[in-house]
């Protein structure tokens, strides 16, 4: 019998991201105590979001809207890395960036909680941006996924590929 594999990846589709940063614009173009802040979120390069306010309390503001969003559409907040508005000129500014990938070093912890659950037949193989998990029993792959599940690695993690 061949073993049975899934990947742990960290991905984000986008076209939910640009979903749910053209309803936060609407919703800052059209709600009440956004009108003349200046608020505004839009895409700034390929994995960037920038938001911008006349004021730092409206800015993080916008920031909530466009989480808020997010989660709307099932995006992961670990996914999404954004720092605190900035005073550039007359406007406050902040840039948030998607958070695509397993990181080495976050793979190779990962894999170390795979091995220290101690499972048989279990295997862990980083590839790339990715994480293969084998084993011979179903059941041993799924009692890992629940134990990913469970914990937290500060990123969020996808199951693919299972076979």
């Amino acid at each position: 019998m061949a073993d049975l594999s899934f990947d742990v990846v960290s991905k984000v589709d986008r076209q939910e991201v640009d979903n749910a940063l053209n309803q936060a614009s609407k919703e800052l173009a059209q709600r009440f105590d956004f009108r003349n802040t200046g608020a505004s979120a839009r895409w700034s390069g390929e994995e960037a979001i920038t938001i911008q306010a006349e004021t730092e309390e409206r800015c993080r503001a916008a920031i909530d809207v466009l989480k808020e969003k997010l989660v709307k559409r099932g995006i992961s907040l670990k996914a999404f890395e954004i720092g605190d508005p900035v005073l550039s000129g007359k406007i406050y500014r902040v840039t948030g960036t998607l958070v695509q990938g397993i990181a080495s070093d976050k793979a190779k912890e990962i894999s170390k909680a795979i091995r220290d659950e101690k499972l048989k037949g279990i295997q862990a193989q980083i590839q790339g941006d990715q994480l293969r998990v084998s084993g011979k029993k179903k059941d041993d792959l799924q009692a890992v996924i629940t134990m990913l599940k469970a914990k937290d690695f500060g990123i969020a993690l996808q199951f693919t590929n299972y076979r």
